[in-house]
């Protein structure tokens, strides 16, 4: 086959479901390298499955789960209501003029008292907000009142805009992904899966947040990585690669967190998780904050690198190890460049209102940045950042080592033929 046509059918495969399949000789390399590969994960996968049986949480409340029930009002409900007037009124001084609040009836829309009409205060802040006659709002139902049936205005209702957006998000991802896209949801769907049945119930048990995160973060990406790439070397290279990435940041987030001596206890969320139950180990919740939050770019960084390193391949199958892994190093040291600014900037968002109250304060820059709230979100950031930059050159080496394996043992018969002929030629 001329070079050229060689060079155009390898960039016709790859990771485009649409592309025309690759040639025998193509997919005989890609499951020598499947097999060899398998000597790795085999024992990862069973790692992952001991690890979920093990960590699996029982059926029985957790302590803190105990405790909360007992902060509720027993029968508690919280049903929408419509608002059917409104009639404002003064309630103070806000700090900056006159506020605002509100007396409310509504009609309550669902539940056991579902067509009745109540009345409910609104606060300035519901008022500030733009409530209005027509409004759909959520409110508590509390039974067990002294004086009958009390209702509270609880929040704003939110799920026909929620639901928009999400019935949005997939079409749009479906649209230009396609089946690929709709895979990519499925195993979306399993992720929250795993982090809602396994590991907030496993970590509320006191068990380990480290191994918890660990195991349930692995398992997410042997799932999700084959659902939405497809079972093939490249996903397997990438598979690999993530693997290593999660161990890293694992590793990592355990001695940061060790020697800043974090206690985890910095936000009203930890602090209220302390109340119902302070055996919990707090520091470690950090720990598993920076597993699970690595999981997403992770993915993006191996499956890409692994991607280049098949095509590289696939383009000069005699290519050695060493060209192969600097040429693929090439492309990675772009996506680090560019990923590294995601994490950064992805947390620096999420911790926005946390850096404007801390712009207020009139202290060192040196004490904000090392204070406990900041240092979490400093020891995520750069766990991650390390392990995320680290696992691209173990992907690219992972895939070089896997990728001239394979070439070497598909074409080492049809070597040895030629060698065999030319000899017979030489006589």
């Amino acid at each position: 086959m001329p070079a050229s046509s060689s060079h155009g059918h390898a960039h016709a495969h790859g990771p485009d479901p649409d592309a025309p399949p690759p040639s025998p000789e193509v997919l005989a390399r890609r499951r020598r390298a499947v097999w060899l590969m398998l000597v790795v994960l085999v024992p990862a996968g069973l790692a992952t499955v001991i690890g979920l049986v093990a960590l699996w949480p029982g059926d029985e409340p957790t302590q803190a789960q105990q405790v909360a029930e007992t902060y509720l009002p027993p029968g508690q409900t919280y049903p929408d209501a419509r608002v059917v007037s409104l009639q404002t009124l003064p309630c103070g001084d806000s700090g900056g003029g006159q506020a605002t609040c509100a007396t409310a009836v509504v009609e309550v829309l669902e539940g056991e008292g579902a067509g009745d009409y109540q009345q409910v205060d609104l606060q300035a802040d519901v008022v500030a907000n733009g409530v209005a006659e027509g409004d759909t709002v959520v409110l508590t139902r509390d039974a067990g009142a002294d004086g009958g049936v009390s209702y509270q205005f609880y929040d704003f209702a939110r799920t026909t805009p929620l639901v928009v957006l999400a019935v949005a998000f997939a079409l749009v991802t479906v649209a230009v992904a396609r089946l690929r896209g709709l895979a990519a949801l499925v195993g979306l769907a399993f992720a929250f899966v795993v982090l809602l049945q396994f590991v907030m119930p496993a970590l509320l048990t006191g068990a380990s947040p480290t191994l918890v995160s660990l195991v349930g973060s692995a398992a997410i990406m042997f799932v999700v990585l084959y659902l939405a790439h497809g079972l093939s070397a490249r996903t397997t290279t990438a598979l690999i690669g993530t693997l290593f990435g999660l161990a890293l940041v694992t590793v990592l987030g355990s001695v940061s967190v060790g020697v800043a001596r974090l206690t985890g206890l910095t936000s009203d969320e930890t602090t209220t998780l302390a109340t119902y139950d302070p055996t919990l180990d707090f520091s470690g919740l950090v720990i598993a904050g920076c597993v699970v939050a690595g999981l997403g770019v992770l993915n993006d960084v191996t499956i890409t690198q692994a991607s280049a390193m098949w095509q590289l391949h696939e383009v000069d199958p005699a290519m050695g190890w060493a060209e192969l892994y600097r040429r693929g190093m090439a492309v990675g040291r772009d996506h680090i460049a560019s990923t590294v600014y995601t994490i950064v900037f992805a947390y620096a968002g999420a911790a926005l209102p946390l850096l404007l109250i801390f712009e207020l304060y009139s202290r060192p820059a040196g004490v904000t940045l090392t204070s406990a709230v900041v240092a979490e979100e400093v020891v995520r950031t750069l766990a991650g950042a390390i392990a995320l930059v680290l696992a691209v050159p173990v992907t690219t080496a992972v895939g070089a080592f896997f990728a001239t394996a394979a070439g070497t043992a598909a074409g080492a018969a049809p070597e040895r033929r030629i060698s065999a002929l030319r000899a017979r030629f030489a006589r």
